[in-house]
Order: structure tokens, then C-alpha cells, then sequence
């Protein structure tokens, strides 16, 4: 909300008079918007988008002024408030539409960032719920990506940063969640592969101590020994304060086995580079 404001900047303090929103009195009929000029139309938009009345109206008047005044100082600013128009309102194709045409037509202006910003945004916003398809979490990254490395001291990349690393964990969520499916139905094999998938590829998000814990409880239903014990001594190291440590303790201690690595597997491969360094 805050590129509300600063958006605003744009076009100095804020200024609207009664006629500049080309609508006539009750009965009358209404002004064309080709009446007036291209200041007076993005003016009368930046007023419905900060009345919060209706983000529609802003993007018609915000259109309006890149169809009558195309090329202008004015169409260009109107670009990116009907990208921001549109995302408010929740049409996030159009914004991404909006925010990639200002990318093409202006890369090399000062908004670019915030465009390539509201880009990743449409994405990210999208993200739904952890059972629904990941594809749009991917394209948020990927994007959100794109703004860290690209303007990595702008205060979208700090914004940017924070995002990128809740889409992460949330695909971590995904995997753990179809991995505790497919351990609570018995498909050991499969759900080892889930959880593998968060600890060599998302082992900084917050899923990483259950995943250790849940390939102790398959490595042991398979009678994998080694791998159970590699994983709850990496566990052990590094999340000693999880409450899944305790879980993996009981469960290796109850067998007779303890947290140490043994034999050699991904999971030693994993301990060796995360507890001892030894990444060649």
C-alpha cells in the first residue's frame, strides 16, 4: 500500500475539481473525456483509487488517458496506476498484462522496478491454499527473483525477499503434505521421496525438522536401520530444540538405535555437508 502513495508523487500534490470527472449534472448529458486534458483524466482516476470507491472506475480513467494521450508523460504514469488498478481489484491477468507492457515500453524508467514488483505480486497473490497446484508459487518466485536481482536495493527487493522465502517454505508445504499422505497409506518408498525433496531442496524453510522426523518413521517401517539413524542424527544436530527431535528419539531409542549417522547414503552425503562442513 505504501506505492499508493508514493505513486501519487508522481504527479505532485493531490488536486481534483468537480469538472475534471467529466460527469454532468442529473439529467444532462455527460462531457466526453476528450474534453479535457490528460492531467485532468489521470487526476479524476488517482481520486477513485484513493476514495477506495471503485478500483474500476480508476482503470477506465487510467486507460483513457493512454488511449487519447498515447506516448505522453501522462499515459506513461497512467500505465502503471491501472497496473496497480487492476491489482487491487483483484484482476491480476490484467495487472501482469499492465505491469509487462510498462516493462516493454519503459524499461529504463524509474518505475520499472515497481512494474517488475507488481508483476511478481500478481503472482504471488495467487498462491492458494497448499493442496492446490504449485504452478503459480514457481512463476512468484521466478519473478519475485527477477526484483531481488535486479534492484537489490530498492525497497521492493527487501518486500520482495520476505515473500520469496514464504513462497518457498510454501512449496515445502506441498511436498510434506503429499508425503504424509503417502506415509499414512503405507507407500514408504514414495513418501521418502517427498520428504528427501525438503531436505536437499528447501532445508532452510521451517519444514525441514518434521521431514527428518517423518523419513525416521519410513526408513524404520522399511527396515532401513542406517537411514533411520543418519536422519534423526542430523535432526539431532540441528534442530535439537524441535519438538520432532523428541519424536525420532523415542522412536530410533525405543528399537534399540541411536542418533548417530551410519553407512553410507544421501542422508550421510546430507550429514556430512550440514553438520561437518565437508561440502567436496
Amino acid at each position: 500500500m505504501a506505492r499508493v502513495i508514493s505513486a501519487a508523487k508522481l504527479v505532485g500534490p493531490f488536486v481534483l475539481a468537480a469538472a475534471i470527472a467529466g460527469c454532468a449534472p442529473h439529467g444532462k448529458k455527460e462531457i466526453p473525456l476528450d474534453t479535457f486534458t490528460a492531467e485532468e483524466i489521470y487526476k479524476r482516476g488517482e481520486y477513485e483509487l484513493e476514495a477506495q470507491t471503485k478500483p474500476d472506475d480508476a482503470i477506465r480513467y487510467f486507460s483513457e488517458v493512454e488511449r487519447l494521450y498515447p506516448y505522453s508523460e501522462w499515459a506513461k504514469r497512467s500505465l502503471i496506476m491501472q497496473a496497480f488498478a487492476q491489482h487491487k481489484s483483484g484482476d491480476y491477468e490484467s495487472a501482469r498484462a499492465s505491469a509487462q507492457q510498462f516493462i516493454d515500453t519503459y524499461p529504463g524508467d524509474e518505475d520499472a522496478g515497481y512494474a517488475k514488483y507488481l508483476l511478481a505480486l500478481s503472482y504471488y497473490d495467487q498462491i492458494d491454499e497448499v493442496g492446490r497446484d504449485q504452478g503459480l508459487t514457481f512463476l512468484a518466485l521466478q519473478a519475485l527473483r527477477d526484483v531481488i536481482e535486479q534492484y537489490p536495493e530498492s525497497e521492493y527487493a527487501r518486500s520482495s525477499i520476505l515473500k520469496f522465502d514464504l513462497a518457498f517454505d510454501h512449496l515445502a508445504a506441498k511436498e510434506m503434505e503429499i508425503g504424509r499422505y503417502y506415509l499414512k497409506k503405507g507407500h514408504y518408498a514414495a513418501s521418502i521421496n517427498r520428504f528427501r525433496v525438503v531436505v536437499e531442496q528447501f532445508q532452510t524453510t521451517t519444514h525441514t525438522p518434521e521431514a527428518l522426523e517423518r523419513l525416521v518413521e519410513a526408513y524404520l517401517a522399511l527396515g532401513l536401520t542406517d537411514e533411520a539413524q543418519t536422519a534423526g542424527a542430523i535432526l539431532g544436530h540441528n534442530f535439537q530444540s524441535s519438538p520432532f527431535y523428541q519424536d525420532a528419539y523415542n522412536l530410533l531409542t525405543k528399537q534399540g538405535l541411536d542418533m548417530n549417522a551410519h553407512g553410507e547414503n544421501w542422508l550421510t552425503t546430507v550429514y556430512r555437508q550440514v553438520v561437518k562442513g565437508e561440502w567436496l
